[in-house]
């Protein structure tokens, strides 16, 4: 080989390795479609939560990571055209946040993809997984085991205000499957009885309903209410709070936002932590593993936030046993 011919060929190859270093950072760049049912501007902290887990793993927006963030808006009748849309965004990861509904989406649009979903009540009712421990197909993620949840709610809302008699249950009709639905109001009504209080189901479909619901419990001379949260009723949290301070009815949630919103009392898994966790998912996902092989993982951090001046303008004292179990008091 001649001199000039080695120097070129020397010349090409030094050339050719940018752009093939390059082209292979570009390919690692990891695209993950994440579906909700609100916005992320609706509980910014649980999306970030979200990215930040993310970060501690080292992805990068913009660098190895790119996130296409999809949101009804609170309109659930959307939620199939949208997760249609990301699949054809050709995402490595499908994730959904706002629980059971956008789960089922994102599973009638892929069977490839690999789907982590978050704040699932009942995944193996709603039909997502075959078991907790062994999920099957395409999908895994973390379940939030709702039918429990209401009876430890009505046992410390009983606790904070003893006086407590009739109890109503607010929820939204057909934000989760049908046997999800059964389950959860029939572990309220369990609970009720073991606490030896009535219980009132109430509907509201939509925020629409919200004003007439609280007419119905007034007039079934409801002294208290808890929340079955759902994508809607966190959206509304402010307005619950309006709604039940005007009743004077002591309220109890599963999320702490809907006490930092002025209701008075929250007891439920730490749901930013669960989203945290969900990018622990997506990276063994990315690196490999089948979510088949991945167990639902359920809560493992509870919190139990009280607020103290809501407490104040509705005329109660919560007894010092049950402030002493709160791992926040809002003043």
């Amino acid at each position: 080989m001649d001199r000039r011919r080695f120097i070129g060929t020397v010349a090409s190859g030094l050339l050719a390795a940018p752009l093939a270093a390059e082209a292979q950072q570009a390919a690692k760049i990891a695209r993950i479609g994440y579906l909700n049912v609100n916005a992320a501007s609706a509980n910014p902290r649980l999306f970030e939560a979200f990215r930040q887990g993310l970060r501690d793993l080292g992805y990068v927006e913009g660098r190895n990571l790119l996130i296409e963030f999809r949101s009804t808006e609170g309109k659930s009748e959307r939620l199939q055209v949208l997760a249609a849309e990301l699949v054809t965004l050709r995402i490595d990861v499908f994730v959904t946040g706002g629980g059971t509904l956008a789960a089922l989406a994102a599973q009638r649009a892929t069977g490839s993809i690999p789907i982590v979903f978050n704040s699932v009540g009942d995944p193996v009712a709603s039909g997502l997984v075959a078991s907790l421990a062994r999920p099957g197909a395409n999908i895994t993620g973390l379940s939030l085991l709702f039918p429990e949840l209401v009876g430890k709610c009505l046992e410390l809302l009983k606790q904070a205000v003893p006086g407590v008699g009739r109890v109503a249950v607010l929820f939204q009709p057909g934000a989760v499957p049908e046997r999800s639905e059964r389950d959860i109001l029939k572990g309220a009504e369990v609970a009720a009885q073991a606490l030896g209080v009535g219980l009132q189901t109430v509907e509201a479909r939509g925020p629409a309903d919200l004003d007439r619901a609280f007419a119905d419990m007034v007039r079934a001379r409801a002294d208290a209410l808890t929340v079955l949260s759902t994508p809607m009723f966190l959206s509304e949290r402010r307005h619950l709070a309006d709604l039940a301070a005007a009743r004077r009815l002591p309220t109890v949630f599963s999320f702490r936002e809907y006490v930092e919103a002025g209701s008075l009392m929250s007891y439920g898994p730490d749901i930013a932590d669960m989203s945290r966790r969900a990018a622990t998912y997506v990276d063994k996902i990315l690196k490999g593993a089948k979510p088949a092989d991945l167990p639902v993982e359920q809560p493992t951090k509870f919190e139990l936030v009280i607020n103290l001046k809501t407490a104040k303008d509705l005329g109660l004292t919560i007894p010092q046993s049950v402030l002493a179990r709160a791992d926040e008091v809002i003043q």
